[in-house]
């Protein structure tokens, strides 16, 4: 059979079930295991099934993903979040717009110690939105806010979804990480002046609330210092040299744990509902990672992969348009992927394409990891969007996703401006050694 057929009927089946609901990991791995089967036989079909399962869950590189998800699960049920949006209600939050704002920098400072954006979703949700709702402000933006500043947990370091793209490139993760740090801190400042326009030109959805003494502000910062000891333990010691990105992790996990214990927030019921969700998060990140490898040895056997690449790099439309026709195919797949499965499909073909085409490898992991988060909140799937929607499900999804659009405007600009500019991702990890 026509290899070029077998590739196009392996996505055509992908799609088609997803489209019926089929999880996304085990649609990609039925595909690839069928058309392996169609190409090479049914019994090398079956042997790769045996063994790729077994190599992904035992690869010591991928370790880093349970542990950063747990360290994550940890800070959420001891608390920190809370903190967090504590903190800028405190000082923020008498102003028009003030919960709007502290919600968008507890987002950011969460992501510093969890590495997953359906996870900082979900969390601010329940942390922020009902406070927002009661205050009087718009429900649909409200919800929306918390999307978008949920896709910050994939931004701003420690990132799975930068620790995948450093695992299957071959790419520096700590130099990842230090690129990150710069577009987060943008996002956190777009986002900001989002909220401020808003209350300037719709101020009936963001009323004032109530102004805390300076006793209570003081106060709040008192209780960050968690926060603020996991981030410099865990990025400085990777950038000092004490550990590596996967030793990192597991000294996070471990010390987010020591934190609650020691502070009395973290009890049994507790650490049994986080470890249950690190357990179920982490499940479903490695059941997308098997079904991506399967897919790709699929598609390697093919020879899809080597003929989608030398297509990229001849097309006659130079190597910014090369990524622009990129960014576009990202936006479209963000539609009807998520970002996990988006970066598994897709790196293997772009990525030696945009190599190819002279592009710094570092500068584009931030520049990929910023296109897959238009997925997370723009229509028709947004995984951001439904998990809020899940919790919150008085709040219509067309309301949260209105209330999304000005974020997805401004992370486009965002976007367009690192990529003219690609120095400012790549001054803080050219300090990295």
């Amino acid at each position: 059979m026509d290899r070029d057929l077998v590739a196009l009927l392996g996505f055509v089946g992908m799609f088609a079930l997803m489209a019926v609901r089929v999880p996304i990991g085990v649609a990609m791995g039925i595909a690839g295991i069928g058309g392996f089967a169609a190409l090479s036989g049914l019994k090398p079909a079956l042997n790769l099934l045996a063994n790729v399962p077994l190599s992904v869950v035992t690869d010591y590189n991928l370790s880093v993903i349970p542990m950063f998800i747990l360290m994550g699960a940890f800070a959420s049920h001891s608390g920190m979040s809370t903190e967090l949006f504590a903190a800028g209600r405190a000082w923020l939050g008498h102003r028009r717009g003030g919960l709007a704002l502290a919600s968008i920098a507890a987002c950011g400072g969460f992501s510093a110690i969890n590495g997953s954006s359906v996870a900082t979703a979900a969390t601010m949700t329940q942390v922020a939105l009902p406070e927002m709702r009661r205050a009087g402000y718009s429900p649909g933006f409200s919800a929306g806010l918390i999307a978008a500043g949920g896709t910050l947990g994939i931004m701003i370091p420690p990132s799975v979804i930068m620790v995948l793209y450093g695992i299957m490139t071959e790419t520096d993760i700590t130099k990842l990480f230090a690129a990150g740090i710069i577009p987060g801190i943008m996002a956190v400042a777009f986002y900001s002046a989002v909220v401020a326009f808003v209350s300037w030109y719709w101020p009936a959805s963001m009323p004032r609330g109530e102004r805390h003494g300076w006793a209570e502000r003081l106060s709040s910062l008192r209780e960050l210092w968690a926060v603020l000891v996991l981030f410099v333990f865990v990025l400085g010691g990777i950038y000092g040299g004490l550990f590596t990105v996967q030793e990192a992790a597991g000294v996070g996990a471990v010390g987010t744990l020591a934190i609650g214990l020691a502070r009395r927030r973290l009890k049994w019921p507790q650490i049994k509902a986080a470890l249950i969700e690190a357990l179920r998060v982490s499940s479903a990140i490695m059941m997308i990672v098997v079904g991506a490898y399967l897919f790709g040895y699929f598609l390697t056997i093919t020879q899809f992969t080597q003929k989608a690449v030398e297509l990229l790099v001849h097309l006659p439309v130079g190597a910014y348009g090369v990524l622009a026709l990129i960014m576009v195919g990202y936006l479209i797949l963000g539609a009807v992927m998520d970002e996990l499965a988006m970066i598994l499909l897709t790196v293997p073909i772009v990525f030696p394409a945009m190599m190819q085409l002279g592009f710094d490898p570092v500068w584009f992991g931030v520049i990929i990891v910023m296109a897959v988060t238009f997925g997370m909140i723009c229509p028709p799937v947004g995984m951001n969007v439904f998990v809020i929607n899940s919790i919150a499900r008085d709040v219509p999804l067309g309301a949260i996703y209105r209330g999304t659009l000005p974020f997805i405007a401004v992370d486009v600009v965002r976007l367009v401006i690192l990529c003219a500019f690609p120095a400012i991702s790549l001054w803080l990890p050219g300090f990295v050694r």
